[in-house]
């Protein structure tokens, strides 16, 4: 066993706490005493970071054995830390991937099961939790045992979606999807404003199984929420080439940026430039599967663009309840209030899951990157009121700044979910900087 050696630890948003990982290739006497086990640290927030009175995490980025795989089924049987870039990379060429393909492949499967992942598919597909066949798990009190939907159900269904808070994941089983080749067939389309984003985003997700959109959030008027729509499918095999696509080269930010490098005057004129830059207005044709699920993924270390104070993206899911307006009030409220983010990508959720946190509802999901400025907590209380007024919910695993009474108000199923966990751990034995920040546990 080795010990990185860094003082401090940091979610990708850049907010780091006292703390450092405790790495080794063999998770089960690795977690006999930890507070909390760490994949690869892409949870944008504190859900990965020790609480205050623990300085130490488990970490499994070095636990990512294959254990089995039936070709015939694509059942897959591995490690917690086996990243989902390594399955994409052995798999795809094998015409096998992920059922969840969310925006970074640089996630282990212990987190996606832990934050239940969703992508571009969930109004079709449904989030991660859902492919998840039988977990291995230590829990509070030592032992180690399997679960499942039928085998400590209640343990499984608080663990999808749980930020691993009800015991450290060791191994995962999933159900993989055959597809008929590794590339992806792509339709994009610019829209005018919201409420036309809004439609066509309805339309596109009855016909195409994977749907995503970015929008300009800083835009006004007529032209509030335009953006360019985004919709895919796994290529037929007489539509692609032979060979699986390489890997993609990438780039990585070297320095972190000035302050100054995103306000809001840079941030429009990239979504303006960004915008008119899709020509024709409607265009088609085959993509790499890593532009088309993971573009963010071609430029490492990318949050140094947000500078030393770093980055929180907030991410919520506004109810299909609410209405088609929905969507223009947050942007509205958003722009009245200075939000600036040049990333705002909106996607159609299909119905909610069974991990009892877990994040989508039947709506649309809003994230955005906000660059943390003084005032970073006064806009998310104000974005939160907005949502729990819409009816809606935030992401856990992007979340950084929401304050505990928002959270109960928006999160029904919160007595339920604690109740479970008490029953695994009476003690609180496993926390988080997350978890003393929400719901109140022993620092």
């Amino acid at each position: 066993m080795r010990a990185a050696q860094e003082s401090r630890i940091a979610g990708w948003g850049r907010l780091s706490v006292p703390g450092r990982e405790l790495l080794s290739e063999a998770l089960e006497p690795l977690t006999e005493q930890a507070v909390l086990t760490r994949g690869l640290g892409r949870s944008y927030g504190d859900a990965s970071l020790p609480p205050p009175s623990r300085r130490e995490v488990a970490a499994t980025p070095l636990a990512d054995r294959i254990l089995s795989f039936d070709e015939a089924t694509g059942r897959l049987r591995a490690e917690a830390g086996l990243s989902l870039g390594a399955i994409n990379q052995l798999l795809l060429p094998r015409r096998w991937c992920s059922p969840t393909l969310p925006g970074t492949q640089f996630i282990t499967l212990g987190g996606m099961v832990a934050a239940d992942v969703h992508d571009k598919s969930h109004h079709r597909a449904g989030s991660f939790g859902r492919h998840v066949q039988r977990l291995r798990m230590r829990v509070a009190d030592g032992r180690i045992l399997e679960c499942s939907p039928t085998e400590h159900e209640d343990l499984f269904w608080a663990t999808v979606g749980g930020m691993g808070l009800t015991g450290h994941i060791l191994e995962v089983e999933l159900s993989l999807q055959r597809i008929p080749s590794p590339w992806i067939w792509q339709e994009s389309e610019r829209v005018p404003n919201i409420d036309a984003y809004v439609e066509a985003l309805e339309q596109a997700a009855q016909r195409w199984p994977y749907t995503v959109g970015w929008i300009d959030c800083l835009s006004r008027g007529r032209n509030l929420g335009r953006g360019v729509l985004l919709c895919g499918r796994w290529a037929e095999a007489h539509e692609a080439p032979p060979a699986a696509p390489a890997p993609k080269h990438k780039l990585t930010v070297p320095f972190e940026l000035p302050s100054w490098a995103l306000s809001r005057p840079t941030v429009q004129a990239f979504n303006e430039v960004y915008y008119w830059s899709h020509q024709p207005r409607r265009k088609q044709g085959l993509v790499h599967p890593e532009s088309f699920f993971h573009p963010l993924d071609a430029v490492l270390r990318w949050n140094r663009i947000y500078g030393r104070r770093g980055f929180t993206q907030y991410q919520c899911v506004l109810p299909r309840r609410a209405g088609r307006g929905a969507a223009r009030r947050f942007l509205e409220l958003l722009s009245a209030r200075g939000g600036a983010s040049f990333l705002c990508v909106i996607k159609d959720c299909g119905e909610q899951g069974q991990g009892l946190l877990s994040f989508p509802m039947p709506g649309i999901s809003i994230a955005l990157d906000i660059a943390v400025r003084d005032d970073t907590q006064q806009l998310v209380d104000t974005l939160n009121e907005l949502v729990i007024a819409e009816g809606g919910r935030i992401y856990l695993a992007k979340d950084a700044f929401t304050r505990a009474d928002h959270f109960r108000a928006m999160e029904r199923r919160l007595e339920a979910w604690l109740a479970v966990r008490r029953r695994w751990d009476p003690e609180l034995r496993l926390r988080s900087a997350l978890s003393v920040r929400l719901f109140g546990d022993p620092p």
